[in-house]
Order: structure tokens, then sequence, then C-alpha cells
């Protein structure tokens, strides 16, 4: 089969010719080692690219992405992405982080079938079902976007509770998590103040949060 993809090697070495002029040795350095002080769990979205997102180069944050930016604690493949960013590179700061507008977030709001994906965003439809009384009262317009907040802030609750994390505090090791939602609308992210460094703040912090997505969307939080 006949090579379709020429633009995209030719946007690749324009790319690495532009970062070695701006960094002379940048490749070299990455090669010796990777130091990120950060890890991005965020959705697979093609509008949502991390580094970009955060004006970080490669080497400076470690990503995972998955369909609607989800922790599951059966999941071995993003827990062994923490455990690895955790353990092995000491990161600092584990960020969740959603975006508005989330087709797969959408999906498990509207009952939509998306095929095999389906099975995934049954955990979606989880925090969807766990909200539903509250999202009932939320203008039909905004239920997505109220979703999507939820669901990251649901999400970085998941993050919190996993052995890596845990056994990382019990042990007095820095590591921080924040749910974060990126507006497609504005390019802008937003700290959903859901931050904890140890598990005893972690309940404190998800209720914080959620009280404050009810007042964003103009609905009551009883």
């Amino acid at each position: 089969m006949p090579n379709q993809l020429p633009e995209l090697l030719e946007n690749n070495r324009r790319w690495a010719e532009k970062m070695e002029s701006a960094r002379a040795g940048f490749f070299t350095g990455l090669l010796a080692q990777q130091a990120p002080r950060y890890l991005w769990i965020g959705c697979a979205d093609s509008r949502v690219p991390a580094n970009e997102l955060v004006d970080l180069a490669p080497g400076e944050l470690f990503v995972h992405r998955n369909v609607a930016n989800v922790v599951v604690h059966s999941d071995l493949n993003c827990l062994s992405v923490i455990q690895y960013a955790i353990d092995v590179l000491k990161i600092h700061h584990v960020i969740v982080v959603g975006h508005s507008q989330c087709g797969g977030v959408a999906a498990a709001l509207e009952d939509r079938s998306v095929g095999l994906a389906d099975n995934w965003i049954r955990h979606v439809q989880d925090v969807r079902n766990r909200h539903a009384d509250w999202l009932a009262t939320v203008p039909e317009g905004d239920r997505v976007n109220a979703l999507c907040e939820l669901n990251v802030v649901e999400q970085a609750l998941n993050v919190c509770q996993t052995t890596v994390v845990q056994e990382a505090w019990q042990r007095g090791q820095e590591v921080v998590v924040h749910a974060w939602v990126y507006r497609l609308h504005n390019g802008l992210l937003k700290d959903l103040t859901m931050t904890v460094s140890r598990l005893d703040d972690a309940a404190t912090a998800y209720g914080h949060a959620l009280a404050l997505v009810h007042s964003r969307y103009g609905a009551p939080a009883g």
C-alpha cells in the first residue's frame, strides 16, 4: 500500500528542525531522561492536546488519555500509568482533565450507543445515575457540560482512592490530585477546586467541588 500520509512525515521533519533550532541539543537531552512533574489524565478527544494547552515541551508532561477521561479501579492500563508516574518518575501532581461538549459524556447522558465504547462509557453513566436527580434540574442545554464537570470530579476522587496514590501518601510522598475542565469555546482551563494532597481531605474536597458545580449551573445543591 502506498504511503498516503506524506504530509504528516513532512510536518514532523519541520517540527523537529524547529525544536532543535530553538533549543540546541533538545532531542539529545530527551534521550538522557524524562523528568515531568505532572501526570495528565485526559480525554482522547483530538481537540484537547495536553502539552499544547499548558505550553509544555516534550518530557515535561506525562500523559494518559482515554474516552471521557475515566479512571477505573480495574483498568490496569491507567493504573500502570499512575504507578509509573508516581513510583518511578516521582511526579508531584495528578491532574484529571475533562472538557466541555465531550462526546463520550454526551453519549452517556443520552443513552446513545456508539458501539464497543458503550462498555467503557458505562462508567460515565454510573456518574450520571449517581447525580440523576440534580441533573434533571439543570437546563437541558447545559446538562452535557454539567455532567462533564461532575465526571471530572468523580474521576479525581477515583484517583485518590487508588492503592498507588494512597500508598504514596502513607509514605509521605508529595502527590496532589486535581480536577480541571477545558472549555472548548475559549481554550481556557478551569480548576474545579478539587485539590487533594492526603486521603483525609478527599471527602471534603469532593463535596466542595460538587457544590461549586451545582452553583455554576444554577440548580440547587440539595
